[in-house]
């Protein structure tokens, strides 16, 4: 049962660290070098990345950290590890942060720049927002990322 508990909780570390990255990578690469583009390729190129991104590996990523991050806590909770359940709680507690986020703001976004027909209104209403809260979404997941290496190394 150790091995299986320890082999979760790095998958959900693995993945949370996977999502973080994904989040500053749009941070510091992808949405900068759109910054720089004009209305419609900025717009274009968006709707683009957000139709791709829905596919079975970033769903396992995406979903990956909250699901196997449960399954650690009540296999942690079982095993009765006190030492690892309040970094694996936080950890838990502050990916399901950037879920809440991207479902009540970045998705929202995406949503009405794929539907919008006026480019530069769109442009304008998306950019800023989305950006905000993808830094949001960041430091929470890297948070995250950093409370599961603490629940791992809490782990007998």
């Amino acid at each position: 049962m150790s091995s299986l508990r320890a082999a979760v909780l790095l998958a959900t570390t693995v993945t949370t660290g996977l999502m973080a990255g994904i989040y500053l990578a749009f941070g510091i690469a992808v949405m900068p070098g759109l910054s720089a583009t004009d209305d419609r390729t900025f717009v274009l190129a968006m709707r683009s990345i957000n139709t791709k991104i829905l596919n079975g590996w970033f769903a396992l990523v995406f979903g990956g950290p909250i699901l196997l991050g449960l399954l650690a806590l009540v296999l942690v909770l079982v095993a009765d590890r006190r030492a690892a359940l309040p970094w694996l709680v936080v950890g838990v507690v502050l990916y399901a942060a950037t879920l809440a986020v991207t479902i009540a703001v970045n998705v929202p976004l995406n949503d009405r720049l794929d539907a919008a027909s006026q480019i530069s209104a769109a442009r304008k209403a998306f950019e800023d927002r989305w950006i905000a809260w993808n830094i949001v979404r960041t430091v929470l997941a890297v948070g995250s990322f950093g409370a599961l290496l603490g629940a791992l190394r809490a782990l007998p």
